[in-house]
Formats: C-alpha cells, structure tokens, sequence
C-alpha cells in the first residue's frame, strides 16, 4: 500500500527519503511561509500548504482537513521540533497517529517536565517556572547556587546561564526572559546546576518500546552551555551505561513518547545521571552522522521509513547487535577570539586536508557580527573527524580548527580612545 504522507515542517531530505521508502508514496507538506526557502525538492510534493507563523492553531488544523478531505492523507509527521505542537493536534483531529498533544506539551515546556519527572521519582532537581526577578531570588535562597536559568521553552542554548554568583542573577533573569527566534514571553525557569560531564543519548521508539541507539559525550561551554563538540562512542563505563539507558527508557515513559527518534541530555553527577532536557528529534549538531559512522546506524533513515508506515526496530536492533565500525566520530566547533565584525576565514584547505578529518563546514561568512558565544548560531566553524578512540577523533578535529585562521575587526572596549 502507498502511504500519502502530511509533513508538518520542512524536514530537510527526510520527507524524500519517506517518498523513497515505498512505491507510489507521495508527500504533502503544511509549514510556515517563512520555511518555504528550505524545502527541497518541492515539485516532487503533492501540495505545499504556507501559513503565517503566528497564525491560530485552528487555521493550521483547519488548512490541514480541507487538503485532507481532497485527498486523505494516509499517515503524518513532523522532523524538526519548532510545530511539534501544530502536528499533534492536526494528527488528533484527522485521526493520524503522531505524538499527543500532551507529550509534546510535557517535552516543550520544560517547567512541566520537571514537575513530571519529579512527580514519577525519576529526576529530584529542584526547579520553578519564576515569573520575576524576586522569585529567582526567592528559589535561589531556597536552594541556594549555583542554579540555572534559563526560558520554559528554548532551543540552541539560547538564553541559557549558570549563575554561581548572586550578582549575576539580574542579568541572567534579562537573558532568559528576552525573545528568540521570534518567541517572547515563554517564561524563565530556574533548576539547580548539577556537576558532572555531559552526555546526550540518542533513541529510537516503536509501539512504545524504546532503543537506545548511542551515548555521546557532549563538552559545553561553562557559562552558557552553548555545545562546543560531541563525540560517539561516549565511552562510559558498563554500570555508567546500564544507569544511562534505564533512566532514558523511564523518561520516555513517563513523557508518554510511542515513535520516533529522541534526542535526552543528561549530567552524569557522583548520584548518578540526570535529566537536562529532551528532544522529540533527532540531536543537532551533526550527531546523527556521528552515530552512522561510530554505529553503522542511518537513524534519518529509520525515522523517515518509520513515518511511511514500516516497522524499523527489529533492523535496527539487528544493526546493533552485528558488527560495528570499530570507530569513534567526533565533531568540534570553533567561535570567534574576540568581539567584533568577521572579515574573513583562512587555512580552510589545511584544515580539511589533515589525516583523520572527514569535514570542514564554515558557518558564518564575513560580515557575521561576533558577540561572543551567546548560542548556537554564535559558532563559526566546525570540523568533523574520526579515528581508533573518542580521545583521537576529538583532537583530530581540534587540530583541523586550530589550522582555521579566523580575520575580526575587533571592537574598541565602551570608553576608550584612539
């Protein structure tokens, strides 16, 4: 049977790739006006749907079912997290099996979710959703620093502080109550810093079962969290693992997740693991080419093949069970040396012929403005490298960067003259 398929969002390649995964599959694609520039292969689409970002919920469901009473879309999905929320209600509405809307609500609003964990017993982080300076303060004084702060719904490390001092809570309030990607007002939450190294855990779900796929060891900037690199295999230790993937399979649970790929971010502190955030996608950040080549896995390709209707856990259990690679991947990324305006980027041709390196992709192009490392979009660079360990494959991209010669006219500190 042919499946016709309702992407909510863009997707990249995987609505392709979801077209590929059967004879006679067709998509359709209902997303924002402002996303119609990243859809690829647009004439291979039954029909494009554009609507306003900030139009009612209701438009986007109403939209949906007049396509739907055309021509009956067979199955739905969404592959990016920005309108998770829009997908499960028109899946609810059409009756199209996605993520509920509650799931998505509890993995959206981070506030909530702690408040579920907490609730279940799997995570004890004290956290508030604060709606003032004085109530920072006040869950500050009651569970002391350092302390998080960051906004209820986010993404890309925006907006993102670890606060140590109580000076510097005012600042951090600002930061994570301002407005980003276009969304203001979600609200600041507090939770407290946990110590420890930082993994991210990527899995696969099915009918409600769920994979672990791989572990990757995440470094992060200290102030901002802001990912500086990843590397898979992550190399825990087997009582670190086992720990790692019960409490993600608990999580998952406790969410409500059924299907697809998720994407949870955890600190591994001396009481164990705990919870960051999680994602109802695949990670950023190039982590699933990373598990590909550490395990041998194409998680796009499952969850595209998935979205068409296929089951895809027996192969993928089967790809884990059989041989691996036998290698570590990595990727790192660089930001600017000092404040100002980027004029230019040199020594890329080293940087990509260096033993070991599999890519060098630049970010920014001169002209970019360098603020320091805010978030995510602040980094200029990456190089992306393999080799025999996690310890190799990292310092074969950390090397690759440092090749990387990066031009700023740099900006004269507030008051001073020439």
């Amino acid at each position: 049977m042919s499946e016709h398929i309702l992407v909510v969002g863009s997707g990249r390649d995987l609505p392709g790739r979801a077209r590929a995964a059967g004879p006679g599959n067709r998509t359709s694609v209902i997303c924002r006006i402002d996303y119609l520039g990243r859809l690829r292969e647009r004439d291979e689409h039954s029909r494009i749907i554009a609507v306003r970002h900030d139009a009612p919920d209701g438009e986007w469901v109403a939209l949906a079912a007049a396509a739907h009473a055309c021509d009956p879309f067979t199955r739905i999905a969404t592959f990016g997290e920005r309108d998770q929320d829009r997908c499960a209600l028109i899946g609810r509405e059409l009756g199209l099996r996605t993520h509920t809307p509650r799931t998505v609500e509890l993995v959206h609003d981070k506030a909530a979710m702690r408040v579920r964990l907490r609730a279940a017993g799997l995570d004890p982080t004290p956290s508030a959703a604060v709606g003032s300076l004085a109530g920072l303060r006040s869950f500050v004084a009651e569970h002391g620093l350092p302390c998080v702060v960051k906004p209820v719904h986010g993404s890309a490390s925006v907006g993102v502080a670890v606060v140590r001092e109580p000076s510097a809570l005012a600042a951090a309030y600002e930061r994570a109550g301002g407005e980003f990607y276009g969304l203001s007002g979600t609200g600041v939450l507090a939770e407290r810093f946990h110590e420890g190294p930082q993994f991210s855990v990527e899995a696969f779900s099915e009918e409600a079962e769920h994979q672990v796929v791989a572990v990757t060891r995440k470094y992060s900037d200290p102030g901002h969290f802001v990912e500086l690199g990843h590397v898979v295999p992550a190399g825990l230790d087997p009582g670190q693992e086992e720990s790692v993937h019960r409490i993600v399979g608990a999580l998952l649970d406790a969410l409500g997740v059924e299907s697809g790929a998720t994407h949870t971010e955890l600190v591994l502190t001396k009481d164990g693991p705990r919870v960051i955030e999680t994602h109802l996608r695949l990670g950023g950040d190039e982590i699933p080419v990373l598990v590909r080549e550490a395990t041998g896995v194409d998680m796009g390709g499952l969850l595209a093949r998935q979205a068409a209707g296929e089951s895809v856990l027996p192969e993928l259990r089967r790809t884990l069970a059989g041989a691996r690679p036998g290698r570590a991947a990595a990727i790192w990324f660089a930001a600017a040396p000092v404040q100002g305006v980027l004029t230019g980027i040199g020594g890329v041709d080293e940087a990509r012929a260096a033993a070991g390196v599999d890519e060098v992709v630049l970010l920014a192009e001169p002209g970019a403005v360098c603020e320091g490392l805010e978030s995510s979009d602040s980094r200029l660079a990456s190089a992306r490298a393999h080799g025999g360990t996690a310890d190799e494959a990292v310092d074969t991209a950390r090397t690759a960067l440092a090749a990387l010669e990066f031009h700023v006219l740099a900006r004269m500190p507030a008051g001073d003259t020439v």
